[in-house]
């Protein structure tokens, strides 16, 4: 097969051939598509630049030993993405006290918001800031539904289809998610402290 041919394989056909061959160079035509979205999933989860590498690394080495679970039931993207989440909620929850320590919002932080501030563009990213903020306050799990529906799009068929759940079950979890994110979102905006 030619390098063309290699590259203009639908992602399922390649993920096929990959499972049929073992083949690297094959896989190589894979990472070269989703390198820079799996590496920004990780960041999203990481306490830096180095460990988001390290765990895009981590999640490639293990798609390729997991390839043939891939059943084609959902985009292989839509799978990737699962794949990538549940990687780095795993990561994080083996992680949570060196997260925790890391992450935690101390109120000397945020004890001066508020002030100085010139324009609403600022108002508004600095709303931005306290939202990413909370969002290190619900647990791995819930971030991650939250991501994949509202950073990636994915629709509740997508959602059932890559978290293997009922689409009930996966509005139940997204509506506790987004509930519990409120709630703390409108504490941190009114307390202006740590939660």
């Amino acid at each position: 097969m030619t390098q063309d041919a290699v590259h203009s394989l639908t992602d399922e056909a390649l993920v096929e051939a990959i499972v049929k061959t073992n083949d690297t160079l094959l896989f190589e035509v894979l990472y070269d598509r989703y390198a820079s979205m799996v590496y920004n999933k990780c960041y999203g989860f990481a306490n830096g630049v180095d460990e988001a590498k390290d765990l895009t690394q981590d999640v490639f080495l293990r798609v390729f030993v997991k390839l043939g679970s891939f059943k084609g039931r959902s985009k292989f993207s839509t799978w990737l993405y699962a794949f990538t989440y549940n990687h780095c909620v795993n990561y994080v929850t083996r992680n949570t006290a060196k997260k925790i320590e890391k992450k935690s919002v101390s109120s000397d932080s945020i004890e001066n918001i508020g002030e100085d501030v010139d324009s609403t563009r600022e108002f508004a990213s600095m709303r931005v800031e306290k939202l990413k903020k909370v969002m290190e306050l619900i647990s791995p799990d819930e971030k991650m539904i939250l991501l994949l529906k509202y950073e990636d799009n994915l629709s509740i068929k997508e959602l059932s289809e890559a978290l293997d759940i009922g689409e009930s079950a996966v509005k139940m979890r997204l509506k506790r998610a987004k509930e519990k994110l409120v709630h703390k979102y409108d504490n941190y905006m009114k307390d202006g402290e740590s939660i």
